[in-house]
């Protein structure tokens, strides 16, 4: 069974940009795994610190409005790997899942932690490049011309351990309808 994780899709990270694009695939991949009956699990990076954008006790940590509808399964996490110290092993092996899709914030974070861990775990991996985002850019690297999903994408590619694709890809090689 397949099971898709949606990574830190929380107020305090989407209000930083406009990520209109990312959160509508997201929602469609959500909905195609709904339909298929696939679970989805919800991850929310909980902060200590006030003055974070995730921190525990704002609204700036709720799961973003556009999606909250659908999370039935929610796992809190403190971490960028969506497994350490968490129940989500645990959850995946009781629903029988052995392929994980990745989507979500931060990619270069977050989302690329919990694919490598993933991997670590046995599970293939897949990881749906076009359905990430950042709220990070070149300026924060200082890396002029960098494309962070794109750099991301290539390294995991490179491994040739986690399958990276884009959307066009996804819909292809998973037959996806369109759903919107």
């Amino acid at each position: 069974m397949r099971a898709l994780l949606v990574i830190d899709v929380q107020n305090g990270l989407v209000e930083k940009g406009n990520f209109q694009k990312e959160l509508s695939l997201i929602e469609r991949t959500i909905k195609e795994f709904q339909i298929n009956g696939d679970p989805v699990i919800f991850m929310k990076h909980l902060d200590e610190e006030e003055q974070s954008p995730l921190y525990r006790n704002s609204d700036s940590s709720d799961l973003h409005s556009s999606l909250e509808k659908y999370a039935k399964h929610i796992i809190e996490k403190q971490t960028p790997s969506s497994f350490f110290n968490t129940d989500l092993s645990s959850l995946l092996e009781g629903m029988g899942v052995s392929h994980i899709f990745i989507s979500g914030f931060n990619t270069e974070y977050c989302c690329m932690f919990t694919a490598i861990a993933a991997f670590d775990r046995g599970y293939k991996v897949t990881f749906l490049e076009d359905a990430t985002a950042t709220v990070n850019s070149e300026e924060t690297y200082e890396m002029k011309g960098l494309d962070i999903n794109d750099f991301v994408g290539s390294v995991l590619y490179s491994s040739n351990v986690i399958e990276v694709l884009d959307d066009e890809e996804y819909v292809e090689q998973y037959k996806v309808n369109n759903l919107n």
